[in-house]
């Protein structure tokens, strides 16, 4: 395969390529996590967030990170919406093209921490996908919408009563996996991965390597082939996909 050629970003951060972005959109989660895993990487899928929305079958994106805390009656009372520089309202504002929207929401789905007007605004933006280890709101809604979005749950619930948004673009944690921003997060139907900035270009060439040998494999299993020697593949086995 051709060596995958980089630049830099504005922010001093080696941009992902565009071969690498093309072929996590091909590999699944599933190969993703095994080449993290073989890369000693153990906690990188997203636990318990899944696809809520039919979009939500194929997401790849730059994560933007936004921070929760729980919320205090004295500090988040329905007024505070009235501002536009609001954190949430900030934030919203300031993903970009291609990027998906993590929010840390600590696991607490008793209250939203995305509506769907926030949502819609994201979309317009170009942003590829929202990721909450929280609830959404107007699910009926995000049901319909052309956004990839995973979530722990739904609630009709405002975040004021549980969540205190205090900044973006920090490290989270996300479903107790870290995500720092500029990360890749891949989802599926499986769920989500996070995949650490630097290593996305081997873990892209290498999942969609992977994939293809394990197709050739599949090939010879629906032919009636038996696991021995087939999976895993046995040199012989290698030696015939590699000359094919």
């Amino acid at each position: 395969m051709p060596q995958m050629q980089t630049t830099q970003d504005p922010t001093g951060r080696k941009q992902v390529s565009q071969e690498a972005l093309d072929a996590l959109r091909r590999t699944s989660t599933a190969t993703l996590s095994t080449q993290l895993f073989k890369r000693g990487l153990r906690n990188v899928f997203l636990h318990g967030i899944t696809a809520y929305n039919d979009y939500g079958t194929r997401m790849v994106g730059e994560a933007f990170t936004m921070r929760c805390i729980p919320s205090r009656e004295d500090l988040d009372p329905l007024s505070v919406f009235e501002d536009y520089d609001h954190p949430q309202r900030a934030g919203v504002e300031s993903v970009g093209q291609g990027q998906v929207l993590v929010i840390d929401a600590r696991r607490q789905t008793q209250a939203a921490s995305l509506g769907h007007i926030l949502a819609t605004r994201l979309k317009m933006r170009g942003a590829a996908g929202i990721v909450t280890d929280g609830a959404i709101r107007d699910s009926g809604d995000f049901a319909s919408l052309d956004l990839p979005t995973f979530t722990a749950g739904s609630s009709p619930v405002t975040n004021l009563l549980q969540h205190h948004v205090v900044e973006s673009q920090v490290p989270i944690g996300c479903a107790e996996v870290a995500v720092y921003p500029g990360d890749y997060i891949v989802g599926d139907a499986d769920g989500v991965v996070c995949i650490p900035r630097h290593l996305v270009e081997e873990v892209a060439r290498d999942g969609a390597e992977q994939e293809r040998l394990e197709d050739f494999i599949l090939g010879k299993i629906e032919s009636g082939r038996a696991l021995r020697n087939t999976y895993p593949a046995s040199p012989e086995l290698l030696a015939e996909y590699e000359n094919q």
